[in-house]
């Protein structure tokens, strides 16, 4: 069974190098501030009045006072740090035309936001982890928002909720429990669709194998060859060590699975943040076709090619030391508890079928954790199934964005449901690539997709004050 992936920030063993953080994300335009939030929004038991400390930021740098939007993004499954805002320029490459507050709310259980006093003992067992979902996460944030607009003295400013991956299904899952705090959200690459089988498991690899098809057919067929040329190979003797070898590990291979899992994850992720201009794909199907130097029925030696020309500052692959970050441990518990996102891979991939069975992921659960996740919980909270029959009848002020070459968008919101509740999509498009800071090297398509949704919330915005000024005669 294939593991479920987090959505933003995973396997950053294969992500490149980040940007190091802005002007912006190190100078005094932003300032941090805790808030005393409460452990338990929905429950009057005496332990549910306790509080921890929640970490948000503020940059007012470009706000325009009393009524002036605000933009607050949602955070997700890692610590809001210095790089975190800096990736999200969406906020400030826009805050100046309209003249907005921008506010960064961290995430329960990540980064500096841990309830119980110590991460040891906010993580210590399910009785500790019970507060750590996404329904919590949505109620900290309302809480947040009112009491920076009361602080601001904003209470009439329009607030736009923003964010990526899961931060974008908090954002779109925000607008429709709390329409009374935001007028708006922007859900980027928000799988809100990849819940209790909506969408076919196998739609996440079903679209990393499009991606490699369209980069290069040749490509594609190697990696399809490789997973039987790798378990042929490590059924001879010393296999093992012959596989070690030709794929420079860091450690002698235990089992063959270990490089399938790694390579699995490396296609997904190259995949996943496809991003202009690098575009990893071909960077990946570059070195397994142009492998000139190597006979054609080397496959496997192909297949290193690809990964040493898409890891070029690494002396050894596959199993490196790491430590589990943040992300690891906290995604674990979201996806054992509520964030049942059941990705499979069948036969119709280019990569080894491993179908994801319900059964075996509640054993492993129950095994880590003591407690069952709930699969339905997401679908009957938040809605999901018969989405456009629902939504168009209640919801407004939504955009859905996604690229098509993001694998998550086979659970995204892809055509329009309503006037105001709109799918804005790219062909050539990838992970929460529109939220990113604008570059002058970015493509026209992705400048044109980021003017269509400031185009859409000004539009919002406009309303709002229209409407504000007339209930105010």
């Amino acid at each position: 069974m294939v593991n479920l992936l987090s959505l933003t920030g995973h396997h950053e063993t294969f992500l490149p190098d980040t940007e190091s953080p802005s002007a912006d994300s190190r100078s005094e335009d932003y300032e941090t501030f805790f808030y005393n939030q409460t452990l338990d929004h929905f429950n009057y038991r005496p332990e549910s009045y306790s509080t921890f400390q929640q970490r948000y930021v503020v940059n007012s740098k470009y706000w325009g006072g009393s009524n002036a939007p605000i933009f607050a993004h949602l955070g997700a499954e890692a610590p809001l740090d210095a790089g975190a805002l800096s990736a999200i320029g969406f906020l400030t490459d826009n805050a100046p035309e309209f003249k907005a507050l921008l506010i960064y709310i961290e995430h329960r259980y990540y980064g500096k936001s841990i309830p119980f006093g110590s991460r040891e003992e906010a993580l210590k067992n399910a009785s500790t982890l019970g507060y750590f979902n996404s329904a919590q996460a949505i109620a900290d944030y309302a809480e947040i928002l009112l009491h920076v607009k009361r602080k601001f003295h904003a209470e009439k400013s329009p607030v736009i909720v923003i964010g990526g991956s899961y931060g974008g299904m908090l954002a779109s899952w925000f607008r429709l429990k709390y329409p009374h705090i935001a007028l708006g959200a922007l859900a980027s690459s928000a799988p809100i669709l990849y819940f209790d089988n909506i969408t076919p498991q196998d739609g996440y690899y079903s679209i990393v194998t499009k991606d490699f098809i369209e980069a290069s057919e040749s490509c594609y067929k190697t990696i399809q060859k490789s997973w039987s040329e790798i378990d042929r190979v490590a059924a001879l003797p010393n296999g093992l060590s012959i596989l070690s070898e030709k794929f420079h590990t860091c450690r002698p291979l235990e089992k063959s699975s270990e490089l399938k899992r790694y390579l699995r994850i490396m296609y997904a992720t190259a995949a996943q943040y496809n991003h202009p201009p690098r575009y990893p794909v071909s960077v990946i199907c570059g070195g397994i076709d142009g492998a000139n130097d190597i006979d054609d029925h080397d496959i496997l030696g192909k297949i290193f090619l690809g990964l040493s020309s898409y890891i070029t500052n690494s002396t050894c692959y596959v199993n490196q030391p790491r430590n589990l970050s943040e992300t690891d441990v906290g995604w674990n518990w979201q996806t054992c508890s509520e964030m049942v996102i059941p990705i499979g891979i069948s036969n119709n991939t280019m990569f080894s079928a491993s179908p994801f069975e319900l059964q075996d992921f509640i054993n492993e659960c129950k095994a880590a954790y003591d407690v069952p996740p709930r699969p339905h919980w997401v679908t009957t909270y938040y809605g999901g199934k018969d989405i456009k029959l629902i939504l168009r009848r209640f919801a407004s002020n939504i955009i859905f964005s996604n690229g098509l070459r993001d694998p998550y968008s086979s659970g995204g919101v892809l055509e329009n449901i309503s006037k105001s509740v709109v799918a804005v999509t790219t062909t050539k498009g990838s992970h929460c690539l529109d939220i990113h800071r604008a570059k002058e090297t970015d493509p026209d398509w992705l400048v044109k997709q980021r003017k269509i949704e400031v185009n859409i919330i000004k539009r919002w915005i406009a309303q709002y004050y229209f409407d504000l000024e007339a209930f105010n005669k």
